[in-house]
Formats: C-alpha cells, structure tokens, sequence
C-alpha cells in the first residue's frame, strides 16, 4: 500500500518562504509599515530619513533633499577629522577623475590651503591663472566674493573650477598688495612631465621633472629618462618638489624606472590584508648615478618613490624634509553617482618604515641625504644647482 508523504510539500513552502523572504529583504520599502519597522532593523537610516523628511515638509523654506545629502555626507566625513579623507558630490567627483587623468576644466594652478585661503604653488603654462597674472607664492583669500579661509582645499578649490568658458572672480594677495582677477575658465591639460638634458661639470645630466602620480606617469617618466639617456646623458635628476602624490600604482612604475626588482612598497589597513608591491621590471642600468629633489610639499606617492629609491641604495636625496604622510586612500564609488575617498590604511617602505606620525596626523617624511632649499628671490635654482652637483 503506497502513503503519500507530506515532506515534498513542506520543502516546497520552505523554498518560497526564503525566496520570499530574500526578496523583501532587498526591498523592505515593498513591506506595510508595520511590518517595516518590525523586520528591518536599519534604525539609524530611519531616523535620517524621518529627520530630512521633517526638514523637507516644515522647513520655513524650500530645501533640496540632494543638497541635504551631499551636506550631510560632507560633515560626517569632516567629523573624521582626517585631512586626506573626503566627499565628493556628483559633481565634483567627475571633476576628480578628471584630474587624475591629467585634465580638468579650470584656472591651471596647483595650491596648498593656508590660513587665508589658497597659496598658489605652481602655474600652468598657458593656462587661464598665467594669462591672468596669477604667480607662486600668491594667496587666494576669496572666491566670487566669498571668503575661503578656513575652507578645506577641496572645498575651495572646487568654487575654482567649472565648465570651460565661464569666469571666476579670485581676490589675491601678494605680499602686501591685494588685487581681483576675473579668470574664464577652460580645458586645462596637466603637463605631467618635463624634462631637459642638462650640463654641470662636463657631464650631461637627464633632467625629469614629475608635477603628479597621474594616469600614465610612469610611462611618461620612463619615455622621458631614456629619451635623455639616448641622447648622451650619464644621470639622472627626478624633481618630485611640489608633488603632492597621486595614484599608487603610478608610483611603483616610476619607481620600477631605478629599481629593478624586489619590494617598492607595503600597504595594511584595518580592513585591508598587506599586499606588497615589487619592481614591475624595465629599470634602466643600474651603473646610471640617480638624484631625487624634494621639498616639504612633496608627499604621498612621492615619498614613496624617494623612499624605496633611498632605502635601496639607488638613490641620493637631495632638497628638504618631505611632508610626512604614511596612510593611502582608496575611492569608493556611491550610488548616487558621487564617492568616498576615505584613508582605509598605512603604507611601509622597504625598510619597514612608515613616514607618517601614526593615522593621520603628519610624521617625519623622508630626511634628505643632502639639505638644499632654493631661494625664490634669486633667479637660480640653489637647490636644482645641488641636485646636478650630486649627479656629476
């Protein structure tokens, strides 16, 4: 006699009870109310949402609730009280991918925040800053009529930038003197790299000079230094002074340019397992005497370079102590079209040293081998005139 088992049917109603409850766990919004509240336990995002609902509906005037966002993502970033860390809206990301690619549209300068603003480092030639006076040293205290002091630099220097073709208004001091610009923006290709050949003592010198780690850096590097090299040079000069950094993996290609093989460099984080990164071969002939040139606003990617390059015996460093940062970031896309660039580690050089001084906070950087600092108000370059000295 056959008996029908009721096992098939109650695997069956407990395979759509998970498929179902999958499913609405990816979509609690499809819930009642009540259920809502009781299966999804995202407190805290109700409260946000309840709190930008309240201040949509009440609020004496409009608001808009993407602003809200960006604001409030903005300020929890800033709580973190992490100077490499930050938000970017929508907006401003594109703006930073841009840049990264060594293109962007805006004045062409680089600047360092200061307690009145912006102190202008370098000014692209041809760019709308250089047609317009802009020159190193300067100090952007407002920006369309609005103070930028106490801004973060990202802040500021995105009321800079825009769509090519329309103007920003910068008040500038220099020294003592203060005057308003109005610049129009445009399409501002970064030169990453410029290079000459050189004379000091009978000896023909590569000149490299590396403004930032942008997409294909180490290429342009490499191309650079064996153009040079092909063309009678018997050393090399890699200026990396006012080089804030960049892309990590450019910063190993360059420094696989000297090095050719073994560790370059290490990164941990919290969340992030060591991973090191070693010499990705090509290196010119080791007999090829190289001198670094820094100065304290060369940082990150670059003290990564100066660092493998000095603690592999490759290299003499040349300039002033660098700024001193040990942690890397990492970009993590949002959904809402902007990201997080949020420090998620510490790196090591091969010698196991970390430049910065624990976290965040800015450390020893890298010493120099040989001091030199140049003197702006001579037309030499003091510092360039020891880095060619050392090489010859």
């Amino acid at each position: 006699m056959r008996r029908l088992s009721a096992l098939p049917l109650v695997i069956f109603m407990a395979v759509i009870a998970l498929v179902l409850g999958i499913w609405l766990g990816g979509h609690p919004s499809s819930l009642p109310g009540p259920l809502r509240d009781a299966f999804v336990q995202d407190s805290d995002g109700r409260i946000y949402q309840e709190a930008v609902d309240t201040l949509e509906r009440d609020y004496y005037r409009k608001l808009d609730r993407k602003d809200l966002l960006n604001q409030s993502l903005d300020s929890a970033v800033r709580s973190l009280d992490d100077r490499f860390s930050n938000y970017f809206a929508p907006r401003d990301y594109a703006d930073f991918q841009q840049a990264t690619e060594g293109r962007f549209e805006g004045v062409g300068m680089t600047v360092e925040p200061v307690d009145g603003g912006l102190r202008v480092l370098t000014v692209y030639a041809g760019s709308p800053a250089e047609r317009g006076g802009l020159k190193s040293g300067d100090v952007i205290t407002h920006v369309n009529g609005h103070s930028i002091a106490g801004a973060s630099s990202e802040e500021s220097t995105t009321r800079i930038k825009g769509p090519a073709g329309t103007e920003v208004r910068l008040t500038v001091k220099s020294g003592k003197d203060t005057r308003e610009l109005t610049l129009k923006r445009a399409q501002v290709e970064i030169p990453v790299v410029r290079s000459s050949l050189k004379r000091y003592g009978g000896h023909k010198i590569a000149y490299v000079h590396l403004a930032g780690f942008t997409a294909g850096a180490g290429d342009a590097v490499k191309d650079a230094t064996k153009k040079l090299l092909s063309q009678g040079a018997d050393a090399v000069v890699l200026d990396l002074r006012d080089n804030g950094g960049g892309l990590l993996n450019e910063a190993v290609s360059v420094a696989s340019i000297f090095i050719p093989d073994g560790r370059i460099v290490s990164t941990k984080g919290r969340s992030r397992p060591e991973h090191v990164y070693d010499a990705t071969g090509g290196a010119i002939n080791q007999d090829i005497p190289v001198v670094v040139l820094v100065n304290d606003h060369s940082a990150s990617a670059s003290e990564i370079v100066t660092g493998a390059l000095q603690d592999r015996h490759r290299a003499e460093v040349i300039g002033t102590r660098t700024f001193g940062k040990g942690v890397f970031q990492e970009i993590e896309p949002l959904s809402n079209g902007g990201a997080l660039d949020i420090t998620v580690g510490e790196y090591f050089l091969p010698s196991g040293r970390n430049l910065g001084g624990g976290g965040v906070k800015r450390g020893a950087g890298v010493t120099p081998d040989v001091q030199a600092k140049d003197n702006p108000k001579t037309p030499q370059d003091e510092a360039l005139q020891a880095a060619l000295r050392e090489a010859a």
